[in-house]
């Protein structure tokens, strides 16, 4: 009776704890109650075990999912009688069981199908028997089986490992045998699990149950393939033996009529040309630009530009001198200049210095040096307030200033402000220094007394002992006729202030300050004037 079920597709339901397993019958012990599967699966995943042995203790529910070919037909036409028989005899062992021991049918059915009651003769073979055979008369057996839903907490098993609820419930669920050849399986029974759809048989997941390819079926058996050989099984010789042709592929795509053909197509539809425009050009048109905002009474002799290429008018020493004169009425006074000066004066020689790479703390061994040459005028108290600022800023300020009996206030005022500083102040050639500097600050000269005083010996002396020293030159406003007279210093750099004079080729690259003059100021001296500045308080002049 046992052999009938052998080779039946069947999915047994062992309870939450042991899961829902399928396979193939191949053994069913009547006397210890268990029932054999081969090829089993746990929960849609493929068992380790070639073959798994359930005890009818441990079976809740089992359903019948596909018959073997040769019983399906002989099922057929004995199903209405093996249905009223097998019933009829099933009702009447119940009720003499139950009328026998006093319990009632419900839990006799009860105890019949979960196995809790002895195999014995009237029980047709026990409960594995006996469900067998009601399952088989009520047609238990599925097309498409019933998906099995997953359970909280289940954990996903792969391919040649064991779960944790399989090893505790390894006295339950016994090995019987290891079938060598795991990866084969019969066709219908890989059909039934692609049918599965939940989410335990996905082949993203488990890629030991993975569907097998159609193309690898030969005889209703297949071999199980992994990613591996999904992606790195094709046959190298049927791989193409000719390299791709780049540059006679590239030269049947003629580029100059694809474009051509594009360009007479918009034209025809009278779509207009796309302009181009470079990263520095505005898209909207502006207003026509005026490069020259600042014009003077008198026609003159020499013009500078900005960077901006707006133009710069060099102004005479007499128009200058009104200039400087108006501003001190305006409420600018020769203070506020001077301080405005030493700011931009400072600022200036610290980037020609090299700016913070040389004030840095760490760099406090290699602190720059300074000598500034300053003359008893006006010209000399800017260079008193330039040294001051570069004194606060950490540099080593050297200040000469000669004996003279005569000097104006405001040398007596920035005098007593640089006696606070750091900075030190000598009247004679021999308190010079005689080692390398980093920069000279000149102002020596003066636009009124500069011719006669280049004649001085104090002067000569200085001039020739700048000069030996090599070091770069700054002169903060310089005369009108520059450093060309003779017996003057060469500079390398200077500093105009407002508006520039006409300087020669000894003054080196012009820049010009701006003193904060207001506009109405020059309109009030005949100037129409705009300021150049831009965002800057010192901006380079270039000669036109």
């Amino acid at each position: 009776m046992a052999e009938a079920w052998l080779d039946f597709l069947v999915s047994v339901d062992c309870g939450s704890s042991l899961g829902v397993y399928m396979g193939r019958i191949f053994s069913v012990d009547q006397k210890m109650q268990t029932l054999s599967l081969s090829q089993p699966y746990r929960n849609g995943v493929r068992c380790t075990v070639g073959e798994l042995t359930l005890s009818a203790t441990d079976i809740k529910d089992l359903k019948i999912l596909e018959m073997p070919q040769g019983q399906m037909k002989a099922q057929a036409r004995a199903r209405a009688e093996v249905s009223l028989q097998m019933q009829s005899q099933s009702r009447a062992q119940s009720q003499k069981h139950s009328q026998r021991n006093g319990i009632s049918p419900c839990c006799e059915e009860l105890n019949c199908v979960t196995g809790r009651r002895g195999s014995g003769p009237g029980d047709s073979g026990g409960p594995v028997m006996q469900m067998l055979k009601t399952k088989a008369e009520e047609g238990a057996w599925q097309t498409t089986p019933q998906p099995i839903p997953k359970r909280h907490g289940e954990r996903s098993v792969q391919r040649g490992s064991c779960s944790p609820q399989q090893k505790e419930q390894g006295c339950h669920a016994q090995s019987a045998t290891t079938d060598t050849s795991t990866d084969g399986c019969s066709g219908a029974l890989n059909k039934a699990i692609r049918r599965r759809h939940n989410s335990w048989s996905s082949t993203t997941r488990f890629p030991g149950a993975g569907t097998p390819r159609k193309a690898g079926n030969r005889g209703g058996v297949c071999r199980g393939r992994d990613k591996s050989d999904d992606c790195f099984a094709d046959d190298l010789d049927n791989l193409l033996d000719t390299e791709f042709d780049f540059e006679g592929n590239l030269a049947l795509f003629d580029k100059a009529a694809v474009f051509q053909e594009i360009a007479s197509h918009e034209k025809c539809n009278g779509v207009a040309q796309r302009v181009k425009y470079r990263h520095d050009e505005n898209i909207l048109e502006p207003q026509p630009a005026v490069f020259r905002q600042i014009s003077v009474p008198e026609q003159s002799k020499m013009e500078y530009c900005t960077d901006t290429g707006l133009v710069v008018p060099a102004v005479t020493p007499e128009l200058h001198r009104q200039l400087l004169a108006a501003a001190e009425r305006g409420g600018l006074t020769l203070e506020r200049r001077m301080e405005v000066v030493g700011i931009c004066a400072s600022q200036m020689a610290l980037m020609l210095l090299g700016g913070s790479s040389r004030l840095d703390p760490k760099n406090s061994h290699q602190r720059p040096s300074v000598v500034v040459l300053c003359g008893a005028h006006e010209q000399g108290a800017q260079g008193f307030a330039c040294a001051r600022h570069l004194a606060n800023h950490g540099v080593s300020v050297l200040v000469y200033l000669p004996n003279c009996t005569k000097s104006p206030p405001v040398i007596a005022a920035e005098l007593r402000l640089l006696q606070g500083t750091t900075a030190t102040c000598t009247s004679q050639h021999a308190g010079l220094p005689t080692g390398p500097m980093d920069l000279l600050v000149n102002c020596l000269d003066c636009t009124n007394t500069y011719a006669a005083q280049r004649e001085q010996p104090w002067y000569r002396s200085v001039v020739a002992w700048a000069g030996g020293s090599r070091a770069p030159v700054l002169t903060i406003d310089p005369p009108a006729s520059g450093s060309a007279t003779p017996g003057g210093l060469q500079s390398k750099w200077s500093l105009a202030l407002g508006l520039p004079l006409a300087l020669g080729e000894g003054a080196g690259r012009v820049y010009l300050c701006d003193l904060g003059i207001p506009e109405s100021i020059f309109q009030e001296v005949g100037i129409l004037y705009h300021p150049p500045f831009g965002c800057k308080f010192v901006i380079p002049l270039h000669s036109t």
